[in-house]
């Protein structure tokens, strides 16, 4: 899958392992509430991509993008485990399961930083950091990662391997302390809208102990936050996947006995997000979700994750029915 399809330009970006695994969990989600059999069928052909073609069985490493195979990121990584656990369950093919642990284990191994924490990006093939730079998020080991460090925590529950425990826990440490300023850091409105996209991700991660008084403590503090800024930034810019992050985070906060549901907040937030879905002559756009607006003009991205998320957070706020954490795309 591509990261974004480029509409003035009728272009795709190149297929990155992220976005694909992100596909994966978007297409098991989908069959779960369609009993849809092509939505299964797309899924094992997304994660047979992953385990065939993109998993590096030599230098045993996920790269970013296979094409050329020039860096290799934490966060992926922890989207593709999570992507190959969900088709698992799905299919009981075992292929996925033994890849979702060589990726896990190559993110335990390879990114270890010197502080305790994770390295966001290594140098493939030599596996070196690249720089940091803590301006841009996706470069920084903050608060985000929790996301991707959730994977260990599903691997954990599906090996009962405890490897895996403890390194989610010391991530949740870290992130516990780490977000509470984590917006507020970049010193512009558009910064922090994109730093609200990441806030999401930590906001994601808290679910596996969201019964535990810290992690439901800061699930409401950080929805509090988010639906704030949100509300402050968007007339200059809003992403679609920032109001599917916040409402699927309300709506699991909620189920999990951790947040009591803001009624009023999401309603807004839901109608706001389903004014992003495009309907257009291009089969490559209608239906889809346009990434963002900024100055009340929609930006021409359509990406396939905002699609993703879009689509799940208002399944899930029209049925309102609860819904299994593993499912979380």
């Amino acid at each position: 899958m591509a990261r974004y399809y480029l509409t003035g330009e009728r272009r795709f970006l190149p297929v990155s392992t992220e976005i694909t695994g992100y596909t994966c969990s978007a297409l098991v989600y989908l069959h779960s509430v369609s009993c849809d059999k092509r939505y299964i069928d797309a899924a094992l052909r997304s994660a047979r991509f992953l385990t065939r073609i993109a998993w590096d069985s030599v230098n045993c490493v996920m790269p970013f993008e296979i094409d050329p195979a020039a860096f290799a990121y934490f966060f992926d990584c922890g989207v593709i485990v999570r992507g190959l656990l969900a088709v698992w369950r799905a299919s009981g093919d075992d292929e996925f399961l033994t890849c979702a642990i060589a990726v896990g284990n190559s993110m335990l191994r390879d990114f270890p930083g010197a502080e305790g924490d994770y390295h966001p990006i290594l140098a493939l093939p030599a596996k070196t950091a690249e720089p940091r730079d803590p301006r841009r998020w996706s470069r920084s080991a903050t608060c985000y990662q929790l996301k991707s460090a959730m994977a260990w925590w599903d691997l954990f529950e599906a090996t009962g391997e405890n490897c895996f425990r403890e390194p989610y826990q010391r991530v949740l440490e870290y992130a516990l302390t780490d977000y509470r300023d984590f917006i507020s850091r970049h010193p512009d409105q558009l910064g922090r809208m994109d730093r609200l996209h990441a806030l999401c991700y930590f906001l994601e991660g808290l679910l596996p102990w969201s019964h535990e008084k810290r992690c439901a403590d800061a699930l409401q503090l950080g929805l509090l936050m988010a639906g704030t800024f949100l509300r402050v930034i968007a007339p200059k810019f809003a992403r679609s996947d920032v109001y599917a992050q916040v409402l699927r985070a309300r709506l699991y906060a909620d189920w999990a006995g951790a947040v009591p549901l803001d009624r009023d907040a999401a309603v807004g937030e839901a109608e706001a997000l389903a004014g992003f879905q495009a309907a257009d002559s291009d089969p490559r756009i209608d239906g889809g979700y346009w990434f963002g607006r900024k100055d009340g003009r929609l930006l021409p991205f359509v990406n396939p994750v905002s699609a993703a998320f879009a689509s799940q957070a208002l399944e899930l706020w029209h049925n309102r029915e609860q819904v299994n954490r593993h499912l979380l795309i």
